[in-house]
């Protein structure tokens, strides 16, 4: 293999090739990244503003998974948006590498983090004598740092034997961003070991953590059941929200790989689901059912009403 025969980019087919479906997609994406980076961000600020939600266990939480969705809807819909502009759609190599590394570092770092929201759930509603004593500062930021770490690992027990990958012919990626099992089904050697290391990491990990929340979930239930009949249906609306963004998040890993076939339609499908729809509909999820967030959003808004009538 020569110098000249090394790829430097990878072009993505993206999601059409009609000029007018572009400008479509273009406009719904446009508004769509809009409106993540405002719910997310308003959440962020609520959370750090806020006295009570800042000295609050879940909200702090809450805003690292706000920080997590916004961060990696920026890894993808940007470039995505202006690709709609763009005959041909070409992303560099290490630009391509960046992404991939990003995407499953924030994605395993958010499946990490929704485990230890289930763990605050349940010490909230099962123990809420040593709520905060469990709950402290220390041990939030430990887990913040945990969920990092996770994916982290995720991410480089994969990426560290991708960059490495010879690509010299074909350099086509059949969908809107990097994706990982596409591209390194392009390299110009064999990749049957690496294609089973990259399903068994990303399956293991979904499903340890999927177990691990559906565990977390049906015991407090089942704590709460027993010690009271009535409370049963309120642990159900506190955990509401959160049980919403889990099978949000799980329905389509499980989807993929308990799927027999494999269609680059819902390949697409569940890209868009990720990197849009998830980091979109989670502020709305926590804003709309959350009765808390829309009491500091109005008293945020009366301080800031003070605030320019003092001016």
């Amino acid at each position: 293999m020569t110098n000249n025969s090394v790829l430097n980019e990878f072009v993505l087919l993206g999601l059409t090739n009609s000029w007018e479906l572009e400008i479509f997609f273009f406009v719904i994406f446009f508004l769509a990244y809009t409106s993540i980076l405002v719910g997310n961000t308003l959440i962020i600020l609520m959370v750090t503003f806020d006295s009570h939600l800042h000295s609050t266990p879940m909200y702090f939480l809450l805003a690292n998974l706000s920080f997590l969705d916004m961060t990696l809807s920026t890894v993808t819909v940007p470039k995505m948006i202006t690709d709609f502009f763009m005959e041909k759609k070409t992303i560099s190599l290490w630009g391509c590498m960046a992404q991939m590394f990003f995407l499953h570092f924030l994605g395993g770092s958010e499946m990490a983090l929704l485990i230890f929201m289930a763990i605050d759930r349940y010490v909230a509603i099962c123990k809420p004598l040593h709520y905060t004593t469990i709950m402290n500062y220390r041990t939030l930021i430990g887990f913040v740092l945990l969920s990092w770490a996770v994916g982290f690992v995720h991410t480089i027990s994969q990426m560290a034997f991708t960059v490495n990958l010879p690509f010299c012919g074909p350099n086509v990626v059949d969908n809107i961003f990097c994706d990982l099992a596409l591209v390194i089904k392009l390299a110009c050697t064999d990749t049957y070991v690496l294609d089973l290391l990259v399903i068994a990491d990303s399956g293991l990990l979904s499903l340890i953590c999927f177990i691990l929340l559906l565990v977390s979930y049906i015991t407090i239930l089942v704590t709460v059941h027993h010690r009271s009949s009535g409370g049963l249906s309120k642990a159900l609306s506190t955990l509401s929200a959160h049980i919403t963004v889990v099978t949000l998040f799980f329905g389509p890993c499980i989807f993929i790989y308990a799927s027999p076939f494999s269609s680059f339609s819902v390949d697409k499908f569940l890209s868009v689901f990720y990197s849009v729809i998830t980091p979109l509909l989670n502020p709305i999820i926590y804003t709309l059912r959350n009765q808390e967030i829309k009491t500091a959003m109005i008293r945020l808004r009366s301080q800031h009403v003070s605030f320019r009538q003092a001016l």
